[in-house]
């Protein structure tokens, strides 16, 4: 049978595919087949002298301990199914949520619904269903996420954006889709302390960004273009704040997308409004883009994510993996606590062979009169095999 297309709603269910259970059944079934012929194969050829006594009561004797035998591989093969089985929903996380609990909205009782595929099994891809896309941490934030979905069908969205931001910040991402209208006008966001100029284009500091140094760790723009071999047409902003590092590649006639989110500022609806692409994601979130096919990727102190060295090691592989070999990989003022956090990052770093373009540690003065230590590096990444 050819390969099936199906949309249902908006056509944007992803396919669960065929996972590794039914090849292990498949192979304990073997297994006791075999062992019960190899058995019964052994008890029928033994010694004639053993049969010279009682044959008939030897034979009989043999029958009911090869019985014994395969009730108790099939007793084990049973047990091994249902194991599996629940190996694989708590794998997939939201399966385990008990859809009869009462306080669960009924929209999200819908959306997370499987489909059947109307005609079988697909032969391309080995998925017999389409699954709703939801992330797996979501089963431990039920009474946030039911409240995220509780809402009146076809009728305006509720004005909770903290709340859905909050769920992705615990690891609830992607989160379910909804059927109401999300309001034109956004309720008005207190900027934090951090952003009080990232929104002022005039007067503020924004407006010499990437153009104008206050130091040896700012790089300008037009530098580290000068470094890209094959020239950089598209890249991609982490945590990008308002936008000035898109608009000034912008006019460069380079195309950048910028991951922030909004963090006690509009940060995303600012963004477009500059005629740039937002893209509201964590970092936790493993980039929706496919291997190699940026020329150029741009963070900051934003990398960091909470300070833990694993999470951003498994951060820099995605960059690594979205990155196109001969990129660039450019970190800027990036925030080392002390010494040995700048020697544990930098390790990290080397780790993953890309030359060094440029590399520059400096010291930069706090607020409160205390010294800060930055790292800022423009890195290529090597050619592998």
């Amino acid at each position: 049978m050819g390969s099936v297309s199906l949309k249902i709603g908006d056509g944007t269910a992803r396919f669960k595919r065929a996972t590794v259970c039914s090849s292990v059944v498949n192979a304990l079934m073997l297994f006791s087949v075999i062992t019960t012929n190899l058995f019964a194969l052994y008890a029928f050829s033994s010694s004639p002298n053993d049969h010279q006594g009682h044959p008939v009561l030897h034979t009989h004797k043999n029958i009911s301990l090869i019985s014994e035998q395969v009730s108790l591989i099939l007793g084990e093969i049973d047990a091994s199914q249902k194991k599996l089985a629940q190996m694989e929903k708590e794998l997939l996380g939201y399966e385990s949520i008990d859809l009869s609990r009462t306080n669960i909205a009924n929209e999200l009782k819908l959306f997370l619904q499987h489909h059947q595929l109307p005609l079988g099994k697909d032969s391309r891809t080995g998925i017999t269903e389409m699954v709703a896309s939801v992330g797996h941490p979501c089963e431990k934030s039920m009474d946030l996420l039911s409240q995220y979905m509780n809402y009146k069908v076809n009728g305006p969205c509720p004005d909770d954006w903290s709340l859905a931001q909050k769920l992705i910040l615990r690891g609830c991402e992607p989160l379910p889709r909804r059927r109401c209208f999300a309001k034109s006008i956004p309720k008005g966001k207190n900027l934090n302390k951090d952003c009080v100029n990232c929104f002022d284009l005039v007067n503020g500091f924004e407006n010499q960004r990437y153009v104008k140094g206050r130091g040896k760790n700012d790089f300008l723009i037009d530098d580290v273009l000068a470094l890209g071999s094959g020239g950089i047409r598209i890249g991609f902003d982490i945590g990008g704040g308002s936008g000035t590092f898109a608009a000034r590649m912008a006019e460069r006639n380079v195309t950048v997308i910028t991951a922030t989110l909004n963090i006690d500022a509009p940060f995303n609806e600012f963004i477009a409004a500059r005629g740039l692409f937002p893209l509201f994601l964590s970092l936790d979130h493993r980039f929706p883009f496919y291997d190699n096919v940026f020329d150029l990727v741009h963070a900051a102190s934003e990398l960091d994510v909470g300070g833990r060295l694993e999470k951003l090691e498994f951060l820099m592989f995605d960059i690594d993996r979205i990155l196109r070999a001969g990129g660039l990989f450019w970190l800027d003022n990036f925030y080392c606590a002390n010494d040995e956090k700048k020697r544990a990052v930098t390790r990290l770093i080397e780790q993953f062979g890309y030359k060094k373009l440029k590399w520059i540690v400096g010291e930069r003065v706090n607020g409160s009169g205390n010294s800060e230590i930055y790292l800022s590096a423009v890195l290529q990444k090597p050619v592998r095999v």
